[in-house]
């Protein structure tokens, strides 16, 4: 368990590790939250919520349409991508800034997977990372996340498979609010709808501390355990070393994968065996490095240890450090390890398809 300063911290990110464990799935009614001059009513888990309506194509980020050129497709949930500063803690699907940040997410992240799938990608009302940090409990942070993201998230993806999959295998890809939501998917999607979930390649759920209670409580759900396994779990959290401060992802009962071994055990994995990472700087330059990022599992704190990189460079941007200290390496998780992510859902797509000719 997360200890209480901990987990209060941890709410900030939208993935408080001891809640997403435990599924709360008791039924609230709209909690209301005062700042210093305002007063909002947003919708929690149990609510009469409306979802998005998602046959309408302004509300995708990525619709390929009739540019389906691949076998597989990629289901792509971009992490918290704006701020509210101060206003109604939920983003409308036209929020400029919102939209300005999902872009920058689908360049740069679900960009990995690009030569692999067909990549659909809905825009979703999320919530403001730091209003659920002032709800005053990971309980009541935790009420938001399954409110309005999770309604939206929810319509969009049984839209996806209705109307735009035909019958193609998938793979899910989260990074931090996206993680959580994809956990979403996994627990409640596909325990309702096994037939869909027989099409899942792999889900990747990353920068969100899944823990093995999260897997006790959806049995129908397994981590990933070796590089090809399919119909698997992908999470892992990324640090270095030294951190100045708590980092509020550490958590020794999240299950971790090493993304460069595809091991789950604590054997290191060198620089050398990293195939690239790439980084994109303040003006959006994008540099590709090869073999800097290695990766060891901690399983004491539940993390990646990235030892080999220089850690103010790879760090959140100083503006997040209050929450997310210097060594968090929380915002290159997929970066880090973008090429070794890339051959590894290209490893898993042709097992997926082994595995169907086996059968036939």
């Amino acid at each position: 368990m997360i200890n209480k300063k901990v987990c209060s911290t941890l709410i900030l990110f939208l993935f408080c590790g001891n809640v997403l464990a435990n599924g709360q799935d008791v039924k609230f009614k709209s909690l209301s939250y005062s700042s210093s001059t305002k007063v909002f009513k947003v919708p929690v888990d149990g609510d009469n919520i409306k979802s998005s309506d998602y046959s309408n194509p302004k509300n995708w980020l990525s619709l390929p349409n009739n540019k389906i050129t691949k076998k597989v497709d990629i289901f792509f949930i971009y992490p918290t991508a704006w701020r509210a500063n101060g206003k109604y803690p939920i983003s409308q699907l036209n929020n400029p800034n919102m939209i300005k940040g999902a872009k920058y997410y689908l360049k740069y992240r679900a960009s990995v997977f690009e030569p692999i799938g067909n990549i659909f990608a809905p825009y979703y009302r999320q919530l403001d990372a730091l209003f659920a940090y002032q709800t005053g409990s990971q309980e009541n942070a935790y009420k938001y996340y399954k409110g309005v993201p999770k309604a939206d998230i929810m319509a969009a993806f049984d839209f996806y498979i209705k109307n735009f999959n035909n019958g193609r295998p998938f793979i899910l890809l989260g990074h931090s609010q996206g993680a959580m939501m994809v956990s979403e998917i996994l627990s409640d999607y596909m325990s309702k709808n096994p037939d869909v979930y027989k099409r899942l390649i792999a889900a990747y759920a990353i920068g969100a501390p899944l823990t093995k209670a999260y897997y006790d409580k959806n049995v129908h759900l397994k981590p990933a355990k070796k590089f090809n396994d399919i119909g698997v779990v992908i999470s892992y959290n990324t640090e270095a070393p030294i951190i100045d401060g708590q980092n509020p992802l550490s958590n020794p009962d999240s299950v971790t994968i090493n993304p460069i071994s595809w091991r789950i055990t604590d054997d290191y994995a060198s620089k050398e065996d990293n195939i690239g990472s790439i980084y994109v700087d303040k003006n959006m330059k994008e540099t590709v490095y090869k073999h800097i990022a290695d990766a060891k599992i901690n399983h004491s704190r539940g993390t990646i240890i990235c030892s080999s990189v220089d850690r103010k460079k790879w760090s959140s941007p100083k503006k997040s450090r209050q929450y997310l200290p210097l060594g968090v390496l929380h915002e290159n998780d997929i970066p880090l390890y973008y090429y070794n992510l890339r051959q590894n859902a290209q490893d898993r797509t042709n097992e997926y398809f082994n595995s169907l000719e086996t059968k036939n």
